[in-house]
C-alpha cells in the first residue's frame, strides 16, 4: 500500500477507534472537543506509525521527467521534448492525466498587448507555452488531447486505463517563449515605490507567469517552461491553478534528467549540478540530474558566475552577475549557515543542492522559491560602498543597515522553503501558512542561532512585528491568516497576515510548549510529509501529539486564535497613532500627485523606511 492509501487507512482506523479514544479523555475535554482532538491525536500517531515502517519509494515506483531542450538565448525562445513517467498511486484506475502549463496563467483582466515590433509582430509581454505532441512513448500514434482552463491545462486522454500501480510513459513536444522585461522594472528604487504604493493605495497585486518566466538584464529565467504534471491526493487531482499574490505551483515530487542545448558562452544553472558540457561550433550541451524535486527551474547567461561551498554532502550554490559579487559572497554564507541549523532542528533534506540567485525581478516580487533553487531580487544586492549608491535618493542610502538585514533574513527564509513547500508539499494558494509563514519563522530561528537574544529580539520587531503594525496604522484591515492567497490584495498584506502574523503563531507555540516539544512536533511533521504534499490537519495534529495532555486543547485553540480568529491587535499591536499622524496628509498628496514621492516621505522617521526597504 502506497503512502497515500496508508493515510486513507489511517481515517478508517481513527473512526473505528473514536469511541473507545473519547471515553479516555472525556474527564479532560468536552466531548466535541475530545472527539476532533483523538480523531487529530490518533490520525497522527498512526501516520507517524508508517511512516517509521515506510520504504523509500523505489525508482521504478517514482515519477520521472526526461526533458530536453534547445534554448534561443538571443531570441529568448526555446523548443522542447519530455517523456513523462506517470505512476497511478490512487486505489481506482483513470484513462485521464492531467499537465499544468503553467506559463501561460493570466490575471483575469489581462489585456493582450498591440505593440508590434520593426517586422510587425506583436512583442509579447507574457511567456508562452504550446503544445504540438503527445505519444505513447515508443509508439507512432498520437494520442488525442486537450487544452483546458484557458490552456493552462493540459488534458491527456490515454486509450487505455492505468491501473493502481501500474505507469505509463508519455512523449510532448513543446516550444515555448518569454517576454523581455524592461530594467527599470527591476531596480531598487523602483521596488520600493511599489511598496509604498502598495501601502497607501491598497493596490491590487497579481503573480504573473512574465515574473519568472524573463529575460532581462543578459539573464534568462525560466521557472515552468515544460508541462508538468498536476499534483494528486489519492484520486483526486489538483485541477485548479489561479493567480493570486502566492506561489501558484502545486506539485508531486519526481526525478529529473534534464538536457540542455544552448548557444557557446551561455552559462545554465538548474536546482541539480551540470555534467561535463560537449561544445562544438555551434552549441554546448549539459545534462543535469536531480531527484525528489517538486519543479525543475532554469538560470541562464552569458555573464553569470558561481561560488559554492559544502554543509554535510548538500552543495550550497550562489549565482550572481560579476558586479554582485561582493553581496553575492555575504548570500552563500548566509545560506550554508541557515542550512545547516535548519538540518539540525528539522531534519536532513532530501536534496543534493541548493542554490541562491541573483535575478532580477520585477518590483511586485522580491524572491521566488522552486525545488532546490531561490531567486532573490538583485535590486536588493547593494554594495554600498559601490560608486553606484551616489544616485539612490537619501533615503534609501540611510537604509543600509535595514537593506542587509533583509536581505540576510530573506536568505534564511528561502533556504527554509526547501524544508517547508519543496520537501514538504502543500497546496501554496489554498494554505500559505504551511510554507510562507513557516518559512518565515524559520528566518527567526537562523536569528536565534546565529546573533542571539538581542538581534533575535530586535528581527522578531522588525521582520514580523513591525510590517503588522504598519500595514494596520495604513488602514488594513486585520484578517484570518488562514485565508486563501487570491483573498489578500497585495504584498503588502499578503506579508502582514501569512507572512508575519502566521509565523507569529509558531512563535507563540513555541513559547507555549517549551522548545523540546516545539521541535519534536515540526520533526515529525517534517518526516512524516517528506515528499507529500501535507494539510493544515497534518501540521496541527503532529502538535497536538506533541503536547502533554492538559496542553493540547490550549495548542488546538492557539491553531484557532491565530489562523481563524481576528485578534492581531490583541497579539502583535495596534496602529500606531503617532506614525499616522506623522504619515497624514503628505502621504495622500504624494500618492495622488504623481511627483517625487520620496520628497514628500522624507520626514516620516526610520521605522517607515526600514519596512519599505524590506523585500516581498
Amino acid at each position: 500500500m502506497n503512502h497515500r492509501g496508508r493515510r486513507a487507512k489511517c481515517k478508517e482506523v481513527r473512526a473505528k477507534r473514536k469511541g473507545a479514544k473519547i471515553r479516555y479523555n472525556f474527564a479532560l475535554c468536552s466531548l466535541p472537543f475530545a472527539i476532533l482532538f483523538l480523531c487529530v491525536l490518533c490520525g497522527s500517531m498512526l501516520a507517524r506509525a508508517n511512516h517509521q515502517t515506510r520504504r523509500p519509494v523505489p525508482p521504478e515506483e517514482r515519477l520521472r521527467y526526461q526533458i530536453n531542450l534547445k534554448l534561443d538565448f538571443d531570441n529568448r525562445t526555446y523548443t522542447g521534448t519530455e517523456r513523462v513517467r506517470w505512476v497511478n498511486r490512487g486505489d481506482h484506475a483513470t484513462p485521464i492525466i492531467y499537465f499544468h502549463l503553467y506559463s501561460n496563467m493570466r490575471s483575469p483582466d489581462y489585456v493582450p498587448p498591440k505593440v508590434r515590433n520593426a517586422a510587425g509582430q506583436i512583442v509579447a509581454d507574457e511567456p508562452r507555452l504550446d503544445i504540438s505532441e503527445v505519444r505513447l512513448a515508443g509508439s507512432d500514434s498520437a494520442i488525442p488531447f486537450l487544452l483546458d482552463d484557458e490552456t493552462t491545462t493540459l488534458r491527456v486522454m490515454l486509450r487505455e486505463t492505468v491501473q493502481p500501480g501500474s505507469a505509463v510513459d508519455i512523449d510532448i513536444k513543446f516550444k515555448g517563449s518569454v517576454p523581455e522585461i524592461d530594467p527599470e522594472e527591476t531596480g531598487l528604487v523602483t521596488h520600493v515605490l511599489q511598496q509604498v504604493s502598495a501601502a497607501i493605495r491598497s493596490t491590487r497585486e497579481v503573480r504573473r507567469a512574465r515574473d519568472t518566466n524573463f529575460v532581462c538584464r543578459g539573464v534568462m529565467m525560466l521557472s515552468t517552461s515544460f508541462p508538468i504534471l498536476a499534483a494528486r491526493s489519492g484520486d483526486d487531482w489538483y485541477r485548479r491553478i489561479e493567480s493570486s499574490v502566492g506561489d501558484a505551483l502545486t506539485t508531486d515530487a519526481a526525478d529529473y534528467d534534464v538536457t540542455i542545448e544552448a548557444q557557446p558562452g551561455v552559462s545554465v544553472f538548474t536546482p541539480a549540478a551540470a555534467s561535463a558540457p560537449t561544445q562544438n561550433e555551434k552549441t554546448q550541451t549539459n545534462r543535469f540530474a536531480g531527484e525528489n524535486l517538486r519543479d525543475f527551474a532554469i538560470v541562464a547567461g552569458r555573464e553569470i558566475r558561481s561560488e559554492e561551498a559544502h554543509v554535510g554532502d548538500v552543495t550550497v550554490r550562489s549565482i550572481y552577475r560579476p558586479d554582485h559579487e561582493v553581496v553575492a559572497r555575504r548570500v552563500l554564507k548566509i545560506a550554508g549557515d541557515a542550512l545547516r541549523i535548519y538540518e539540525k532542528q528539522f531534519g536532513r533534506l532530501p536534496l543534493k543542492t541548493v542554490t541562491i540567485v541573483d535575478a532580477p525581478l520585477v518590483a511586485t516580487l522580491g524572491s521566488a522559491e522552486f525545488s532546490g533553487l531561490g531567486a532573490i531580487a538583485s535590486a536588493f544586492y547593494v554594495d554600498f560602498d559601490s560608486p553606484t549608491m551616489r544616485n539612490m535618493p537619501d533615503v534609501i542610502r540611510e537604509q543600509q543597515a535595514s537593506v542587509e538585514d533583509s536581505l540576510e533574513w530573506t536568505v534564511a527564509h528561502v533556504v527554509a522553503h526547501q524544508w517547508w513547500g519543496a520537501t514538504v508539499g502543500n497546496d501554496a494558494g489554498r494554505e500559505p501558512v504551511l510554507d510562507e509563514s513557516l518559512s518565515n519563522w524559520s528566518a527567526l530561528l537562523y536569528y536565534r542561532e546565529t546573533h542571539g537574544d538581542e538581534q533575535t529580539a530586535n528581527a522578531l520587531e522588525e521582520q514580523l512585528r513591525g510590517v503588522y503594525k504598519l500595514y494596520r496604522t495604513f488602514g488594513g484591515d486585520d484578517m484570518e491568516a488562514s485565508r486563501s492567497s487570491r483573498e489578500y490584495r497585495n504584498s503588502f498584506q499578503y506579508a502582514a497576515i501569512v507572512s508575519s502574523k502566521g509565523a507569529l503563531m509558531f512563535e507563540a507555540l513555541r513559547k507555549l510548549l517549551g522548545d523540546e516539544k516545539f521541535f519534536d512536533a515540526l520533526r515529525e511533521y517534517y518526516a512524516t510529509n517528506t515528499l507529500e504534499v501535507a494539510d493544515m490537519d497534518d501540521l496541527r495534529g503532529a502538535f497536538i501529539a506533541k503536547a502533554p495532555v492538559e496542553q493540547r486543547r490550549t495548542v488546538n485553540r492557539t491553531f484557532d486564535r491565530w489562523l481563524t480568529s481576528k485578534r492581531g491587535d490583541e497579539d502583535i499591536g495596534p496602529p500606531d497613532p503617532k506614525l499616522a499622524e506623522e504619515l497624514g496628509l503628505p502621504v495622500r498628496t504624494s500618492a495622488k500627485g504623481g511627483g517625487n514621492v520620496f520628497t514628500g516621505f522624507a520626514k516620516v522617521g526610520k521605522f517607515f523606511w526600514q519596512q519599505m526597504i524590506k523585500i516581498r
